[in-house]
């Protein structure tokens, strides 16, 4: 999604249109909003391919906009190689941008997979601005953030070195570098308590 498009996907943001024949400037009449659906977990994709045929067949499309399942890029290590992939943010639920009526309301509780959506009593509530601004922005891809390491430890947690110069010595992770991959330890050496910074593949959890 583009930054332009990111601008008009949010209500608050519309623009007027001026009409060719009286030359008059006219609000459109926009009753869409974000709105958070709760589905099932692990099958946000294919809800979210059901949702937009549903849609499509049933003639729909100008009360909806974008369906999102919001993700966060992330890098995994396996077998120490990188791999930069998408985490889904927050698994069981997607956005949705659509206008709340009797039809579109009921074509999605009617889609298989889907739960409801989030709000009080049984009604939708949509997004407040900063969340809509905040969730797309993750959408928008953008050079110049680093995707973020996907961390199975803690800090705190013991640890256990399982290759290079300090191989089976125990210790605890006292600090993690999310985007270098970069772990610090606290080792007991000679001894002493020291802090050695390793790489994440050099480490594993002491189940010990």
């Amino acid at each position: 999604m583009s930054e332009t498009e990111l601008k008009t996907a949010d209500p608050q943001l519309a623009t007027t249109n001026v009409s060719s024949k009286t030359g008059t400037t006219e609000e459109p009449q926009n009753k869409k909003n974000w709105y958070i659906l709760k589905v099932q977990v692990n099958r946000e994709e294919p809800i979210k391919r059901s949702l937009e045929r549903r849609i499509a067949v049933a003639g729909l499309q100008d009360y909806f906009g974008d369906i999102l399942v919001p993700t966060e890029k992330v890098t995994e290590i396996r077998g120490d190689k990188k791999r930069i992939v998408k985490r889904k943010l927050y698994p069981g639920y997607m956005m949705i941008y659509m206008e709340i009526n009797d039809a579109t309301w009921f074509l999605v509780r009617e889609t298989s997979g889907v739960g409801d959506f989030t709000g009080a009593a049984g009604k939708p509530t949509p997004m407040q601005t900063h969340e809509v601004h905040r969730m797309l922005a993750l959408e928008v891809e953008d050079p110049k953030i680093s995707p973020q390491l996907k961390v199975g430890y803690q800090v705190g947690e013991k640890i256990k070195v399982k290759e290079g110069t300090f191989e089976n010595y125990e210790g605890v992770v006292d600090a993690i570098d999310l985007t270098s991959g970069r772990v610090t330890v606290i080792l007991n050496l000679f001894g002493r308590s020291t802090p050695v910074e390793l790489e994440y593949w050099q480490i594993e959890k002491n189940l010990n």
